[in-house]
């Protein structure tokens, strides 16, 4: 394999392969590796590198005519004996293998067992000379233009008129395996619009009026009409003159036209599923079913579109850019194959996918967007700061029973996921368990803008104020009550019992581990891991409970009927209905903490929880023990400790929850930076709003501010 050549260098070694093949007949898939081996820069991703590498090609080109004819005639004969169709319908579209089969067999290719490739498919060509699994990055980087440059170059125009050998039974004509790839492509998109899942959530989709079933008579009919005309296919797809009729041309691109209604609508059809399946409810199957169904569309449009310019005899402005650019996406795609890195972030955004409109429900309730709603919130977290008060005593008696780790873990875990599940009951609030569940309903506020080049992310940016100043609002309501809680229960135990809850060893201890130090916001992290898995849990049980109608379900069991009656039954079905998700979620999240504290102790690892509704009560326990005379600095050191847990909770678990959601909606990493910039402008401008909302009349005007800004 040749290294990299240096920018520097790339002319003397171009020319140099180019000159060697000019009078020794090399193959032609050794001309091209070598041409790419002399292109491909030292640094994956240099751009710069790349587009200088096709420039000077492009000169070379330019300026010996031999040098074009050459590597031109060796691209139109690799067109013509390889087969395309397994390149254009196989190639970037997300396989409908199961995940451990796919993991397996990019693994064994990758690292195991190479590839065999199969020359005669086009596909493979282009894995064997664009052989490194980062040869995809350059491609990217060089752009669409720098590409069409190089199309440009190789003068197509001066191809002389197709000789009997090309258009012999045997070959294999290019623009023909366009057309076979969009009859593929047209079959299984009518194969998806009959799958048992796209069929529950639309009955119709098997009737006559199917838009799946319409689009593939009306590409059956468009392909005829290029069989039925002897002049209609040109030998090659880069060749720009065209022997067809004008009339034969302007119906080819009526009938393109109608077929791109059509796979719009299956398009629109598509979108109408996946909003139903947010209220009814999704599957992984279904949410692969929807990404394969958005994939074969945009390849057959694009497609299309290329053989619809090729047919009317587009200008060459024209044509090769779109060549251009459907040749760097598929050797872009073919680069990857093997990837296992881009398959897990394509399972990623799967998974998001699934689970992230039902999280987003849940999470809605939690953004407050008047003083109403600010104050119920703050209400609510009063209550979860007085049961957490109990609930942090309760672990304090438990670990002075003197259990094996397994069975404190487990006392642990049922306190944290009872009391969690009856903070819920009485509808109460835990701060932390907000982030990963608001994140998710800010991902779904983000408005699709693409025919103006871009999203709306103004409104992202009011949503984003609203939830933090509730977060706000919630670690104020749980602290406010958990210290006095914790302080009033250490008074009353010592006023009964004769001695303090806890010793004075133990109460300085406590402040120690809460207070600042590197270890404590290492602690706070992983249990902002855990906050986040217990949204997405949360949100993959709503999902489940609404697809699989378990309500629904609940009031067809009889002896529940006769138990129960038809009403308190139906009652309990919509209580289930409305809250499964976040009592399984809570219950989870509790053991979650208990686990990985267990995990610590059984294997002698550095790892903790610290939570900060928890943490907040030892302050108040050990300020008791230590008769309201802890010194100051430990007492400060605390305090700063736990308002930097708080924070760190909310950061990890916030963030988690919103890279999954911004993936599943594939929001790019400038649209990213771009919502970072215009948080911090509103903060800098309106800091109050992040902590208290402002008065009616003028959180109308914010709000209009953030959206016209």
């Amino acid at each position: 394999m040749k290294n990299p050549v240096a920018p520097e260098d790339h002319q003397s070694a171009i020319e140099s392969v180019l000159s060697r093949v000019a009078h020794v007949r090399e193959p032609d898939i050794g001309l091209l590796n070598d041409i790419v081996s002399c292109m491909r820069p030292h640094r994956a991703n240099d751009g710069d590198a790349a587009r200088h590498a096709i420039h000077t090609l492009c000169v070379l080109l330019e300026r010996h005519a031999e040098y074009r004819a050459r590597l031109r005639d060796a691209l139109l004969r690799l067109l013509a004996e390889r087969r395309q169709v397994a390149l254009y319908t196989d190639v970037g579209i997300f396989p409908n293998s199961g995940f451990v089969a796919e993991v397996t067999r990019r693994l064994a290719r990758s690292t195991l067992l190479p590839d065999l490739f199969d020359l005669s498919q086009l596909c493979d060509v282009i894995a064997k000379v664009f052989k490194r699994a980062s040869d995809h990055l350059w491609v990217r980087e060089a752009g669409i233009d720098a590409w069409a440059k190089l199309l440009r170059a190789l003068r197509f125009d001066e191809v002389p008129e197709p000789t009997c050998a090309r258009d012999a039974p045997d070959a294999v004509q290019p623009l023909r395996q366009l057309l076979e790839a969009l009859r593929v492509l047209s079959y299984r998109i009518a194969a998806i619009g009959l799958e048992r899942e796209m069929l529950r959530h639309d009955s119709t989709l098997d009737s006559d009026c199917s838009p799946f079933m319409a689009q593939n008579q009306e590409m059956i009919a468009y392909l005829a009409r290029f069989n039925t005309s002897p002049n209609a296919a040109p030998s090659t797809d880069v060749q720009l003159c065209c022997n067809g009729n004008t009339t034969r041309a302007r119906a080819a691109g009526v009938d393109a036209e109608h077929l791109a209604a059509l796979l719009n609508e299956c398009r629109a059809v598509g979108d109408r599923i996946r909003m139903r399946a947010a209220q009814t409810g999704t599957s992984v199957s279904l949410t692969l079913h929807l990404l394969r169904l958005k994939q074969h569309l945009a390849r057959a449009e694009r497609l299309i579109g290329v053989v619809a310019a090729l047919h009317e005899q587009r200008g060459a402005d024209i044509v090769l850019p779109m060549i251009a650019e459907l040749a760097s996406e598929l050797i872009q795609a073919e680069c990857c194959r093997n990837n296992l890195h881009d398959y897990f972030r394509q399972n990623v955004e799967l998974i998001a996918l699934r689970v992230t409109e039902n999280v987003g429900r849940a999470g809605e309730h939690y953004i407050t967007s008047n003083r109403k709603d600010y104050f119920a919130l703050l209400r609510s977290a009063l209550l979860g700061g007085f049961l957490i008060g109990f609930m942090s005593a309760l672990k304090f008696m438990i670990a002075r029973l003197g259990w094996t780790p397994l069975n404190e873990s487990i006392g642990f875990g049922l306190n944290y996921g009872l009391g969690f599940v009856l903070i819920h009951v009485l509808r109460g609030t835990v701060a932390t368990k907000q982030p990963a569940m608001t994140a998710h309903a800010l991902a779904a506020a983000i408005k699709d803008n693409s025919r103006k080049g871009g999203r709306d992310l103004e409104h992202l940016v009011t949503l984003i104020v609203r939830t933090m100043r509730s977060q706000t609002a919630a670690i104020l309501g749980n602290i406010a009550l958990a210290v006095p809680v914790a302080v009033l229960i250490g008074l009353a135990y010592r006023q009964v019992m004769g001695h303090s809850f806890i010793s004075p060893a133990a109460a300085t201890e406590l402040l120690k581990e809460v207070a600042f130090r590197p270890s404590t916001l290492f602690y706070a992290a992983i249990a902002g891991v855990c906050l986040f898995f217990a949204g997405q849990i949360n949100g993959y049980c709503d999902n489940v409970c609404t697809y699989e109608r378990i309500p629904e379900r609940i009031m067809h069991i009889r002896w529940a009927r006769r138990v129960f009656g038809e009403r308190h039954l139906q009652r309990l079905a919509n209580y289930v209905k409305d809250n499964l998700g976040a009592l399984i979620g809570n219950f989870v999240f509790g053991f979650m903490l208990s686990g990985v504290w267990a995990l610590g102790v059984l294997f002698d690892l550095p790892i903790d929880i610290r939570h900060v509704a928890f943490v907040s009560t030892y302050s108040g326990f050990a300020s008791v023990s230590l008769n309201f005379a802890a010194p100051h600095s430990l007492m400060l050191a605390a305090v700063v400790g736990t308002w930097t847990i708080g924070a760190v909770n909310l950061l990890v678990s916030f963030s988690l929850a919103m890279w999954v959601a911004l993936r599943a909606r594939g929001v790019t990493l400038s649209e990213t930076r771009r919502l970072l910039r215009d948080v911090l402008r509103r903060l800098r401008h309106y800091p109050s709003e992040f902590f208290f909302p402002p008065r009616s009349h003028l959180s109308t005007d914010t709000d209009a501010r953030g959206e016209s800004s």
